[in-house]
């Protein structure tokens, strides 16, 4: 009886991508590229560390307004010390309680502008010259200027273990932070802030507002996903890839 082969890979059939990939995209060599656009249409079926757990903690701390530490390293604990069943669990936990335990130490870099912060919500992907762009903020901000004009933004959390968030990335992701909330403010009855949308490298404390020139970079990240969006059907699998 011949042994069934593993699935490896599964193919994503129509181009789709996060802000966050987009951004690594648009600041990466061509050569990058490839690379980036083969992995986002070639999702691996292995288990993948995630950080959801330390986003959650590390996000519900800044939304409650608390200065300095706080709990976290109580929470960073906790984590770590979570049952766990098996080897990637026990890996899973350690990142996470790292990723804590690292927006730690960068505290005192942190400087958010002064807005209300909210839980965030779902959001649809916007479609960009073909490619479904998803967006998936970890806090939504608002304030509200002395002219009574409601101003909106949102702050997405990146990490690399003892590496810093390139500023290119920061700046493209924080443009395309402010362009997808751009294209809500007719409906939101808000308008939008470069100020307010913000990447915050957790390792480093670094914010990355978007920057004076967001609206061309966010039509460079449309023009983009046209190229995107042409090349995905010629985009082959890694060489290993099972499918």
């Amino acid at each position: 009886m011949l042994q069934e082969t593993k699935k490896t890979h599964t193919e994503v059939k129509l181009p789709r991508m996060s802000i966050g990939r987009l951004a690594d995209y648009m600041a990466a060599s061509e050569q990058a590229r490839r690379s980036i656009a083969q992995s986002c249409k070639y999702r691996a079926i292995a288990r993948v560390v995630q950080h959801n757990e330390a986003k959650a903690i590390i996000s519900n701390h800044i939304m409650s307004g608390i200065e300095g530490v706080g709990d976290l390293q109580a929470k960073a604990d906790f984590v770590r010390n979570k049952l766990a069943d098996d080897d990637f669990e026990i890996d899973l936990n350690e990142h996470n309680a790292d990723y804590i335990e690292q927006f730690i130490a960068s505290i005192p870099n942190v400087a958010l502008p002064k807005a209300d912060r909210f839980p965030t919500k779902q959001f649809e992907p916007l479609m960009l010259n073909g490619v479904r762009v998803t967006f998936n903020p970890q806090l939504l901000l608002r304030r509200v200027t002395k002219t009574n004009k409601v101003k909106s933004g949102a702050l997405m959390l990146r990490y690399g273990k003892n590496k810093a968030l390139p500023a290119a990335v920061g700046n493209w992701q924080s443009a395309g932070i402010y362009g997808y909330l751009r294209t809500l403010e007719e409906a939101d009855k808000a308008e939008a802030e470069r100020a307010l949308r913000i990447t915050l490298d957790a390792g480093t404390g670094m914010c990355h507002d978007a920057p004076s020139n967001a609206v061309y970079l966010f039509n460079e990240m449309k023009a983009a996903c046209a190229t995107i969006n042409e090349r995905w059907p010629a985009i082959k699998p890694p060489k290993s890839a099972i499918l």
